[in-house]
């Protein structure tokens, strides 16, 4: 049986983190929209089917590229701020990469599921994520959306006013790429 490896990075498509805000004052804080600038994905095949998949991500490449809601629009150092808090929740100094790892893959209907364990800020958990592939002749679409608890990661969402205005503990994972095997 032959095996073959796919290597994809930030070239190949666009992972993004997006947030909701909580609290009782939380019609004036942003949703932010996260884009990961640097990560690498592997898949390692066997025959005609993906065997292991493997994302890591580098965790000072975040940028907040946008921000709905709010009293005000988003403005450049406000997201720099927001930059900068999110760094400090996601001690990205002491903790500087996530880590997906899928050890089994299931063909679906759709796609593919990806059964394996999240690493975020030193806390390894299990996670299924479920990959939406079309074939474009010579070019597979993928694309997933996965939500994260960031409380089960140790991971106290950022908040200020007391609490009273934070980011939600929920936060939803979207990926959309391409790969052309």
């Amino acid at each position: 049986m032959s095996t073959s490896v796919w290597s994809l990075d930030a070239t190949s498509g666009e992972l993004l983190i997006c947030t909701g805000v909580a609290g009782p004052a939380a019609k004036m804080g942003h949703r932010l929209t996260i884009a990961m600038r640097s990560w690498q994905a592997t898949v390692q095949w066997r025959g005609q089917q993906p065997a292991t998949a493997e994302l890591v991500v580098d965790v000072d490449s975040l940028e907040v590229v946008s921000g709905e809601g709010g009293v005000t629009p988003l403005t450049g150092p406000e997201r720099a701020v927001a930059r900068s808090n999110a760094l400090k929740s996601l001690d990205a100094k002491k903790y500087p990469q996530i880590r997906f790892t899928a050890a089994e893959i299931t063909a679906t209907d759709g796609g593919y599921r990806l059964a394996g364990t999240l690493e975020i800020h030193g806390k390894t958990r299990p996670l299924e994520v479920d990959l939406a592939v079309a074939d474009r002749g010579g070019q597979w679409e993928l694309s997933l959306t996965a939500p994260v608890v960031q409380s089960d990661y140790g991971i106290k969402p950022y908040s200020l006013m007391l609490g009273s205005l934070k980011v939600a503990d929920e936060v939803t994972v979207q990926f959309n790429g391409r790969y052309a095997p």
